[in-house]
């Protein structure tokens, strides 16, 4: 029981830590569009701090929805009734769930069963994104590339604060190394605050950029990342209904609101193939 729960402590802590960083960002923000950011007069009046305030809590509101739908939604093949008709090219017997399973499907161990249309293990999220969910995963980076990019534009006053008096020794450290300022003494809590947010606002855009022009690589091409690294495009139907596969029938506005809904064309069991099934060479 003790390592049961030690284990779903670690599976869910990066869950808390994004969770507790997106919550960190957006009040940062909002400090800077309502009392450090105005510095022009038109940026003091109401309408644009009211303005900026509907962005940021537009995109926040869209990442945490997103993500509950994300998490909400089951992607393994629990309740799916596979009939042995249609058993046959692509299909393979999962040893650990017992049961036959249909292409693309595959078995992930920390999740513990075997999951439609499988992409990959999100440890950031503690759970597999597949064929249900890929919407709201690719939703919720969207949002997220989209928040973080408002953040560093509204953090770019705390770097020409922090280097206003030139590329220093200090400024440079405060930058990379918040954390030693702060032990050291060097900086106040709130200098050390704010570097740090910015730092992660710089580090958060880039690495959620890399992972979003990824997988829409992938949407267009047709691919999940499984086959990706196999250098295969077995199921790909052009690049428009790749779209419509993983997005749903409404993928021209669906990505706007996850309320909105997107009815997916497939089954998650059955697929076209249109090129070879073996790695390429």
């Amino acid at each position: 029981p003790q390592s049961a729960a030690r284990r779903a402590l670690w599976r869910h802590l990066p869950l808390a830590l994004n969770t507790a960083l997106v919550f960190s960002v957006t009040a940062e923000v909002s400090y800077l569009v309502l009392l450090a950011a105005p510095l022009e007069p038109s940026q003091k009046e109401s309408a644009w701090k009211a303005a900026h305030l509907c962005a940021q809590y537009f995109m926040l509101g869209s990442i945490t929805w997103n993500a509950s739908l994300f998490l909400k939604t089951s992607p393994s093949i629990r309740g799916v009734f596979f009939s042995g008709d249609f058993v046959g090219q692509g299909w393979r017997y999962c040893y650990t769930c017992e049961t036959h399973t249909p292409p693309r499907c595959s078995h992930c161990y920390d999740c513990k069963v075997c999951v439609l249309r499988r992409d990959h293990h999100c440890v950031f999220f503690g759970q597999c994104v597949g064929f249900r969910n890929y919407r709201y995963f690719l939703s919720c980076l969207l949002f997220m590339w989209s928040g973080l990019l408002y953040a560093v534009v509204m953090n770019a006053e705390v770097f020409i604060i922090i280097l206003k008096e030139g590329v220093t020794f200090h400024s440079v450290a405060l930058l990379l190394l918040p954390w030693i300022m702060l032990v050291t003494g060097q900086v106040t809590a709130q200098a050390f605050a704010f570097a740090f947010i910015a730092d992660t606002c710089v580090v958060g855009f880039l690495l959620v950029s890399a992972f979003l022009f990824f997988h829409v690589g992938l949407m267009v091409r047709g691919q999940t990342t499984r086959e990706w690294y196999s250098s295969r495009r077995p199921y790909s139907l052009g690049p428009l209904a790749n779209i419509r596969e993983c997005l749903g029938v409404r993928w021209y506005v669906c990505w706007l609101c996850p309320l909105i809904p997107s009815a997916l064309p497939g089954d998650g069991i059955s697929f076209k193939v249109t090129g070879p099934l073996e790695p390429m060479q």
